[in-house]
């Protein structure tokens, strides 16, 4: 499985932790539902802070939608965002060491890598 340089690019610049990860796909796999902070807290077993900052995080990259009461739901702003959380959510469920690995990789060892990438092209 080859993984194009979006789904990198995504990483660095919107999945900060692999909480982040857990709560975006969480979000993704059931779209129609609107999740309070609190039912995210308790179903990722994860602290408020943080579900509340990925989710402010994610609200502003046009990755989710909260509505008057407060619930988040999934709802990419543009379709290429929607794409790259599908190629993301294909490589997690193919390859979930690789993709921690990338998420915990230095801002500067995952261009590297992205760059090996445009250059090797996708029949590599």
């Amino acid at each position: 499985m080859t993984v194009d340089r979006d789904v990198f690019q995504f990483i660095r610049e919107h999945v900060r932790s692999v909480w982040a990860l857990e709560l975006l796909l969480r979000l993704k796999h059931d779209p129609e539902r609107c999740w309070t902070v609190e039912e995210l807290v308790s179903d990722l077993r994860a602290s408020h802070s943080l579900v509340s900052d990925n989710l402010t995080a994610f609200e502003s990259a046009g990755l989710v939608a909260a509505d008057e009461r407060g619930c988040f739901r999934y709802q990419p702003a543009a379709a290429v965002l929607a794409r790259v959380c599908d190629d993301l959510d294909a490589a997690y469920r193919a390859k979930p060491v690789t993709v921690i690995r990338w998420i915990s990789a230095p801002a500067e060892r995952l261009q590297s890598l992205a760059d090996a990438f445009k250059f090797k092209g996708k029949d590599q």
